[in-house]
């Protein structure tokens, strides 16, 4: 299996930089992943942590955000569950988990965000942003987990546009927040892939 058979979002470029973060992420503390869908960007970092000796939270409840549901823009009929009458990413990623020889370093939690959020008490080297673009979602991932970032360590946001014409505006309104809060410093811009480092 290659990454590039995986369905996902994440191009090429975003992915290169994504496993020279996780590299030096990995050594602070185990990462965080929001928002997994089929698994691209969760094989990248996994990978990393298996290097490191480290492990990966993946974050989703599998049913997709808004823009994947039946009639809209990025809706995969490949990953609608019949017996469900849902979208289901989850065996998707599951397969893609497994044929990859991850399983001891990603642990999936299939569960919400916020709610997850709530009792956790583990120090993290990254906190990956790629969760629902609704400004709620995105301003709770954001809110929540931050804080759970070690000094030093790293907080990522995927599909950040600048130039509104380019995408939605939450994932890019949390990056600025982010900088503006004085707890992040601006690391680097590649494509949609925002880095940021706690100081």
């Amino acid at each position: 299996m290659t990454l590039n058979t995986v369905k996902g979002f994440l191009d090429n470029t975003e992915g290169k930089e994504l496993a020279k973060i996780a590299k030096q992420c990995s050594k602070l503390g185990p990462c965080l992943e929001i928002g997994t869908y089929c698994g691209k960007s969760a094989l990248i970092i996994g990978n990393v942590c298996k290097k490191n000796k480290n492990i990966l939270f993946t974050i989703d409840h599998h049913t997709g955000s808004e823009e994947h549901q039946l009639g809209e823009e990025y809706h995969d009929s490949d990953l609608f569950d019949q017996n469900i009458s849902c979208f289901n990413s989850l065996p998707e990623f599951l397969r893609n988990l497994r044929e990859s020889n991850l399983a001891n370093f990603v642990l999936p939690l299939v569960a919400d965000s916020e709610e997850t959020s709530k009792n956790w008490e583990i120090p993290l080297g990254m906190v990956f942003i790629d969760g629902g673009h609704s400004r709620e979602s995105a301003n709770a991932d954001y809110t929540n987990w931050a804080p759970h970032i070690v000094k030093s360590g790293f907080l990522l946001i995927h599909d950040v546009f600048p130039d509104p014409k380019d995408g939605g505006r939450p994932p890019y309104e949390i990056f600025c927040k982010a900088k503006e809060s004085g707890n992040f410093e601006e690391i680097s811009l590649t494509r949609s892939l925002a880095v940021l480092k706690k100081i």
